[in-house]
């Protein structure tokens, strides 16, 4: 047992440096607003700087107390970084400038109006943001224009996408790109993965796994597309305790010999409902049409969904292989040790801090 309590102080000490706030949003996200009126391009990004990398997140700091030279950089690398493409022609960006900043709003908010040269039939949005603000940074657009809506989820791998104005808003490759993003949310939420795989230590047979993986995705899938539109929110501050108690809950579930639920489904379905509020943060705050929001919904869903199942095709044959040995035992109490150490240090860190 010293070795599993040396390995759970290892995960526990790892773990809780990363912090909550990474937890959920697969990186940091931007939120872009792309306004097509006529010829003119309306352009509008806000970023939060508690999420960006500490050298951007000190200039909109600085932007935030009205330091000129700062605002200028933080304009200057929007206005460079993000181009955009009519008739074969590139829009030209005008000098930019800021929404007037509150003290209860953590957000800067930078405008950008792209003059295109004559009325806008077909936009092509090249975002290269992630340049200047890392590699796990993401920016999630709303793209409006005259009978026109659609969503693009613009990572480093899809940095690019054509909206036509009078044809289809290219909602497949829209739905594609969130399907992406949801890929790479769960790979990135680690906490939600502790709490899977807590769940997977003592699952049982194939039967008892399949039920608690099938609860767990039904359960989060409900309550992610109640809370984006906007039909059930909870805090944020309620739902990452939660989820951090569901996961210390889980772990220390195994320690026992006898499960304290006795369908363990039962508590994969429970604690997946509120997972499902923190699935959702990567899109609440885009403010999308409904009609528009389902099938962005429908793809970041799938993406989970996806990456979930690489997850567990990982999981269980690397359980499998020490089921009914000797090891199973001593590898189920040391690993839970650790996830449950990691839980209770993220549910004090999330609840009073």
């Amino acid at each position: 047992m010293k070795r599993a309590g040396a390995l759970a102080a290892v995960l526990a000490v790892a773990l809780a440096g990363a912090g909550p706030a990474v937890a959920h949003t697969g990186g940091s996200n931007g939120y872009a607003s792309v306004a097509i009126d006529g010829a003119r391009v309306r352009y509008s990004l806000t970023l939060w700087p508690a999420a960006l990398p500490p050298a951007v997140a000190e200039q909109l700091r600085l932007v935030r107390a009205g330091n000129g030279s700062s605002r200028d950089r933080v304009v200057a690398f929007v206005r460079d970084k993000v181009t955009l493409i009519a008739r074969g022609r590139r829009c030209e960006a005008g000098p930019g400038s800021l929404l007037p900043i509150t003290p209860d709003v953590a957000s800067v908010t930078v405008v950008v109006e792209f003059g295109c040269g004559a009325d806008v039939r077909d936009l092509l949005i090249r975002d290269d943001l992630f340049d200047v603000l890392g590699a796990d940074y993401h920016t999630l657009a709303r793209i409006d224009g005259p009978g026109t809506t659609a969503q693009f989820a613009f990572t480093p791998e899809s940095r690019e996408t054509r909206v036509t104005l009078d044809g289809a808003p290219g909602g497949g490759r829209g739905a594609a790109s969130f399907a992406l993003l949801g890929i790479e949310h769960i790979l990135s939420g680690w906490d939600h993965l502790l709490f899977l795989l807590g769940l997977l230590l003592c699952g049982g047979g194939w039967l008892a796994l399949a039920k608690i993986i099938t609860a767990f995705t039904l359960a989060h899938s409900v309550t992610l597309a109640l809370a984006v539109l906007d039909v059930v929110v909870l805090p944020d501050r309620l739902v990452e305790a939660v989820i951090a108690l569901s996961i210390a809950f889980v772990a220390a579930e195994n320690l026992f010999p006898s499960p304290v639920v006795s369908r363990r489904w039962l508590i994969s379905f429970g604690f997946g409902l509120v997972h499902g509020f923190g699935f959702s943060s990567a899109l609440r705050e885009l403010g999308l049409p409904t009609h528009g929001l389902l099938l962005s919904l429908f793809g970041f869903n799938a993406g989970v969904e996806v990456g979930q199942a690489m997850v567990v095709a990982v999981a269980l044959p690397a359980l499998a292989l020490v089921r009914h040995t000797r090891w199973e035992r001593r590898m189920i109490w040391s690993s839970s040790l650790a996830i449950l150490l990691v839980g209770v240090v993220l549910f004090v860190e999330r609840a009073f801090f």
